[in-house]
């Protein structure tokens, strides 16, 4: 058995998260010993991100650092930086590993042939190929064993225009339904109650099989068969996608085992920048979701994504954004400066000052806050049921309640893991603080 110690640091998005998990699971299984401590860890891996050009930047910075203070360290780079950075990873640090995202499972092979000196530049070619690879029912060892993260597919059938992602992640591979519900059964009875779905683009699941129909409603509904008690979560889905299978949709949502949450990321508020983003869809579109989800699930909390910047971005396509925060009061706002990446289409256009960005985020970011805080008044001195998957410090949980809001409560007592009920004391912009009721065992 192999006992060297591993630190695994993971950047970006849920299916990272994820696929960090399994990389630990793969690694532990093989008698790799994981640890949180970089200082005594003898296998450094970086799963990296490469949406926002500062969190690549900071990720390299990070790699130059650790190399120059552990020279003796073997370091691996994997997720979608090496696919679409290799020679600049390579100049960065020539001695690091490289191993692409559709690779993971190959992490053992790619240590055994470093080891034994058989990492030729030809097969270290073939660790960054871009053959699909499923993700599921492979050792794992989860962050939080109540929540339990599964990706339902991997790649898009996107092509925005300020994308990276989408070059290291390749075109839409949607996972076998079986087996995604073999993997999400298997964690169930091992006591998760918490379920994730987690993809570039979940509303697209089963679009790259032949009758290009969605299949993700059958697939929501064969989970939520399970005999389990448990809360599912769907992740990010794109306004194109959701439309012809909205009514499907919100019908399924009516289950009291999902989560009334929904991420829809609009990206802009403006149909001249959404058409040069490459975008399929119109404002207009990613609105009648948003009306229709709240005319039947009032309290649904809805999320979405804007990016702040666009070079094509006006002083009147920012008021649009700002028009559309205020009337729609979306619960959950991502706001990412644009990100200009030279291998993307709109990295060759001009960019806009960085002032005009960041005064333009800042103003989004306070009017969100107003009006997240104003959704959340309903809230105060209600009772509800909430459950509890983390504990932060000796006596704090966070829960989550049928909404996927945070809720944060104090208790001396141990309540990982259980459902109780809460009276809400006072809120915040993305959380609520409640005190326990009564304990549901």
């Amino acid at each position: 058995m192999n006992q060297k110690l591993v630190h695994i640091e993971t950047y970006g998005c849920t299916a990272n998260q994820n696929n960090s998990e399994i990389l630990a699971g793969i690694l532990s299984r093989a008698g790799y010993l994981i640890t949180n401590n970089i200082e005594i860890a003898e296998i450094i891996i970086f799963n990296t991100c490469v949406v926002k050009s500062k969190t690549e930047s900071k990720i390299k910075r990070r790699i130059q650092d650790i190399q120059k203070e552990h020279k003796n360290k073997i370091i691996v780079i994997t997720g979608c930086m090496p696919e679409t950075d290799f020679k600049k990873l390579k100049k960065l640090a020539p001695n690091i590993l490289l191993l692409g995202t559709h690779k993971f499972k190959d992490i053992l092979n790619l240590l055994r042939d470093f080891e034994e000196n058989k990492l030729t530049k030809e097969k270290q070619a073939e660790y960054l190929s871009q053959n699909p690879e499923t993700k599921l029912n492979l050792p794992k060892k989860p962050n939080n064993p109540l929540i339990s993260i599964h990706q339902i597919s991997e790649g898009c059938l996107g092509e925005c225009s300020f994308c990276k992602t989408r070059l290291a992640k390749g075109k839409l591979f949607s996972y076998n339904k079986e087996e995604i519900l073999k993997s999400i059964e298997s964690d169930l009875q091992q006591g998760a109650k918490e379920i994730w779905l987690t993809s570039q683009d979940n509303a697209a699941y089963g679009l790259d099989q032949k009758d290009k129909k969605s299949k993700l409603p059958e697939l929501l509904s064969e989970i939520l068969n399970l005999k389990h008690k448990f809360k599912l979560r769907l992740g990010m889905c794109d306004p194109n996608n959701i439309l012809p299978i909205l009514n499907e949709l919100i019908k399924i949502y009516e289950n009291p085992k999902m989560f009334k949450f929904i991420h829809i990321p609009i990206q802009s508020a403006s149909n001249s920048v959404l058409k040069h983003m490459n975008r399929f869809y119109i404002i207009e579109q990613a609105e009648k979701i948003i009306e229709e989800f709240r005319k039947q699930i009032p309290d649904i909390t809805i999320a979405t994504d804007i990016i702040v910047g666009y070079p094509t971005e006006t002083e009147e396509v920012h008021k649009q954004n700002i028009n559309f925060i205020s009337k729609f009061k979306p619960d959950v706002l991502n706001i990412s400066k644009f990100s200009s990446h030279k291998s993307t289409p709109a990295g060759k256009l001009k960019i806009l000052p960085a002032n005009t960005l960041k005064k333009r985020a800042t103003e989004l970011m306070q009017i969100h806050k107003e009006t997240a805080k104003q959704n959340k008044q309903k809230y105060i001195n209600k009772t509800i049921k909430v459950f509890i998957d983390k504990k932060i410090s000796e006596n704090l949980y966070q829960a989550r309640d049928e909404n996927y809001n945070i809720v944060y409560l104090k208790s001396s007592k141990e309540n990982l893991g259980k459902e109780v009920e809460v009276k809400i004391k006072s809120i915040g912009v993305h959380n609520l603080l409640a005190e326990i009721i009564e304990n549901k065992n």
